[in-house]
């Protein structure tokens, strides 16, 4: 049996990759900060209720204590949990802004990877997929030929571009582990008030391809549903 946890997994691209796996076999851990709603969506698609708030160092930790008496190891670790901080102009953006946005997106996905390394150590075939964004790539966002580049979004774009640095220097220390990162695309999620152009089960389709590779799959990547993603 696959033990899973997926951050920010109560609605949106989380939550689709969390029925998908669930169907796949995997015991999942659905992440959420809000317990009720965590609670309510797990057990629509049967996985496990953990609360889990990416920006707390005390609830990430007592969060992997309740993976380690449940389950002993973690195989699957998906760090989806992020927060969008706006659209304001890139001059207005103040740092305080950039550093709650930060908060989730980078800094808790540090947070929980760090706090679960000894339980995924534990597992025979480790996976970390770190979701990231179109948004993050350098070249798309400076190549005027994609759409990437028409979103000036300072804050999210830059902490995207974060996890994607993070994603490379995970995967050189712990060359045990896969650990790559993810551009689900354009998904209509609550993230971008749902003006996204596909489904949430077309955003999840790469989530959970690089969720379920091997121990020979790739690792260090930036991959799309469509191949790999330029950095």
């Amino acid at each position: 049996m696959t033990t899973t946890l997926i951050t920010g997994a109560n609605k949106g691209l989380g939550l689709e990759t969390a029925r998908r796996l669930v169907a796949a076999g995997h015991t999942v851990f659905l992440g959420a900060r809000d317990p009720q709603r965590g609670q309510q969506a797990a057990e629509r698609i049967g996985a496990r209720p953990l609360r889990i708030d990416v920006t707390s160092e005390e609830s990430v930790r007592a969060a992997a204590d309740v993976v380690r008496e449940e389950a002993g190891l973690l195989d699957v670790l998906v760090n989806n949990a992020g927060i969008s901080g706006g659209s304001k102009p890139v001059g207005e953006v103040t740092a305080t802004e950039l550093e709650t946005v930060y908060a989730t997106n980078v800094f808790g996905m540090v947070r929980v990877t760090r706090a679960f390394l000894p339980l995924l150590s534990v597992s025979a075939h480790p996976v970390v997929v770190n979701v990231s964004s179109g948004l993050g790539s350098l070249a798309r966002v400076s190549d005027p030929q994609r759409f990437e580049s028409a979103w000036p979004v300072l804050t999210y774009a830059s902490s995207k571009s974060a996890v994607n640095m993070l994603t490379v220097q995970y995967a050189k220390a712990f060359p045990e582990i896969r650990v790559n990162a993810v551009d689900p695309g354009y998904t209509a999620t609550d993230l971008n008030g749902h003006r996204g152009t596909q489904t949430v089960e077309d955003g999840a389709e790469i989530i959970v391809r690089m969720a379920t590779i091997g121990a020979d799959g790739p690792t260090g990547g930036y991959f799309a549903a469509d191949g790999p993603v330029p950095w």
